[in-house]
Order: structure tokens, then sequence, then C-alpha cells
């Protein structure tokens, strides 16, 4: 049988993308993602829960995040955990688990912190010469029909 390691989620950026090169000019882009998860509190009533992951983007699908994303800004992520263990500093153990983008779908336009209006923008689409201010009509997709 064979192993699956899949993650698939959807929250807010809970601060600005962080872009950085490898030695070798390799671009990775860390980000920080809040996901609610509904559950009962001690008295019965529901409440969202926060979680937050450590999402890593390699190369330039990360630039696009780096350069579009911002804190607070929804975005979809599908990817695979990854498990880490290194020595810190002071001699301990350290272990963490993050996940590794396969995409990001940036959800909502630019200023959808703002209360604008969605948008679904492909993180490894083609951005040159795009327009994120204004979403697109029913017409400009001709496959959908409501």
């Amino acid at each position: 049988m064979a192993n699956i390691n899949r993650v698939v989620l959807v929250g807010n950026l809970t601060r600005d993308p962080e872009l950085r090169h490898t030695p070798s000019g390799t671009p990775v882009c860390k980000l920080r993602l809040a996901v609610n998860t509904r559950q009962k509190d001690a008295q019965g009533n529901w409440g969202d829960k926060p979680n937050y992951f450590d999402v890593t983007v390699w190369g330039n699908q990360g630039e696009s995040c780096a350069q579009f994303l911002s804190k607070g800004r929804p975005v979809g992520v599908d990817g695979r955990l990854d498990w880490r263990e290194w020595d810190a500093q002071d001699g301990t153990k350290r272990q963490a688990v993050e996940i590794i983008a396969d995409t990001v779908q940036f959800l909502g336009g630019r200023d959808q912190a703002a209360g604008g209006e969605p948008q679904f923008v492909p993180a490894n689409a083609s951005t040159e010469g795009a327009d994120f201010g204004q979403a697109g009509t029913d017409d400009d997709i001709p496959f959908a029909r409501f």
C-alpha cells in the first residue's frame, strides 16, 4: 500500500511573506497561515480556535507570493507535510512540522482585507500586465454559465 502525504488548507496570512534565496540563487518564501477550527468551549458554545502553520514555497511561485501577498490575505495551500529535527545553539533537540507548498492559490483581491470583492488568482499564473484590482465578469470565462 502506498503512503499519502497531502495537505490542503485555506486560511489567512498572519504576517507578510518573507522571501530569501538559497546560496545557489533559488527563491524560497516563508508564509505563516492561520486556519480556524470550529469547536465547542466548556460552556457548550461554538467558537473559532485558530491553528497556525508554517508554509514554504519554492521557486517562481515563492517570488509571486512575496510580490503579491501580504498580511491578512486569504490563500489556499496544497502541499505536503515535512518534519525536521535539529540541534539548537543551546544543545537541545528541536523539531518542527511545516508544509511544503506544491501550489498556492491567491484568494480575494489585494484589497480583500479592506472588504474588496473576492477574486481567485493562482500563484503560479503569469502576472505580467495583470490587473488584480478588478474581478472579471462571467462572460470572461466561456465555460462558466450560471
